[in-house]
């Protein structure tokens, strides 16, 4: 389970948590702008524009789960699974695999609008990267400062949607996350009013009563109620660290703390969280055992080059001791 957040100050920040019972070696990676992407039906992309997020790297190719570009747009997949379903190759249409989806749109889209222009004609085809590493199930989020798209391609075929919320996580389908926030019309961050009766006064007791009944449990639906409202009632100054701080505030609102949520022998836990200031092109993270954020700046790489580089995520907790 996982959830993704585009968020604005006087920066555009974007970023994820990942929610698994395991790791595969994930890693801060740039890719430059001459890396040879190669893809599965398209044609070769031999220039493009450079990008920064996590991947996994295998056979020289990066495996992304999140990435933002140079020109701002970012991008993440999700799980998505009885719901996502991919395509045998059709003629005429861009016929792009679920792991290439990232790089082919990053790659050439500068803003929002020009993905939107592109998947118009896409099809997500069911060819895997290899046996070892078969498809994942996915619907995406993708976002640059000024707007917000989910992506599913469901049986009936691609369906691209404005996510005017900015936020998503994993099933049901993003519809139906939508319609489920008019369930919460009556949340809010100020003191509540009594609309029980006006044959009875009743005041609040505690401060955060305009919240009762904001779903704490951690299914994709909740979260994706919780990220929402936490999103967007959020407040910070517009400086970037304020905005940085802010952003893990609200990825932390839906965190999985270790042994809440079973998956077979192992328990699902936020690998790593992220956040992406995709207007300078910094990239800062925490993992689940080391709460300290790290950064990496890809403009202080050569995005020229045609090898992209590879940082390791820091899982050891990292602590400043002050005496």
């Amino acid at each position: 389970m996982c959830t993704a957040v585009t968020f604005k100050t006087k920066d555009h920040y974007f970023g994820r948590n990942l929610d698994l019972e395991y790791s595969l070696g994930e890693a801060v990676t740039i890719t430059p702008r001459s890396f040879p992407f190669m893809f599965q039906c398209e044609k070769p992309m031999m220039r493009h524009y450079a990008m920064i997020g996590i991947a996994i790297n295998e056979n020289n190719y990066p495996l992304y789960y999140d990435a933002a570009n140079e020109t701002g747009l970012a991008m993440a997949g999700l799980n998505f699974p009885g719901n996502a379903v991919y395509h045998d190759p059709k003629p005429s249409m861009h016929n792009v695999t679920p792991f290439e989806f990232i790089p082919w749109i990053l790659g050439q889209c500068k803003t929002v609008d020009d993905a939107r222009e592109l998947l118009k004609n896409a099809n997500i085809v069911n060819i895997p990267f290899s046996k070892d590493f078969p498809l994942s199930p996915l619907h995406w989020i993708i976002a640059d400062a000024n707007g917000c798209l989910t992506v599913e391609s469901v049986a009936e075929g691609l369906k691209v949607y404005d996510n005017p919320v900015g936020v998503l996580t994993n099933n049901p389908p993003f519809e139906y996350h939508l319609q489920h926030l008019s369930e919460f019309l009556n949340l809010t961050p100020n003191e509540p009013e009594n609309r029980f009766s006006n044959h009875i006064e009743l005041a609040p007791y505690s401060r955060g009563m305009g919240a009762l009944g904001l779903p704490g449990d951690l299914s994709s639906s909740s979260r994706f109620v919780r990220a929402a409202f936490t999103k967007l009632n959020s407040v910070c100054q517009p400086e970037e660290q304020s905005g940085i701080s802010q952003f893990f505030h609200i990825l932390d609102s839906v965190a999985q703390t270790k042994g809440c949520v079973q998956a077979g022998s192992k328990f699902e836990q936020t690998v790593y969280s992220s956040c992406c200031n995709t207007d300078k092109g910094i990239y800062y993270y925490t993992t689940y055992e080391n709460r300290q954020i790290t950064g990496v700046d890809m403009h202080k790489e050569d995005l020229n080059g045609s090898a992209f580089k590879i940082y390791p995520l820091i899982w050891d907790q990292q602590i400043e001791m002050i005496n």
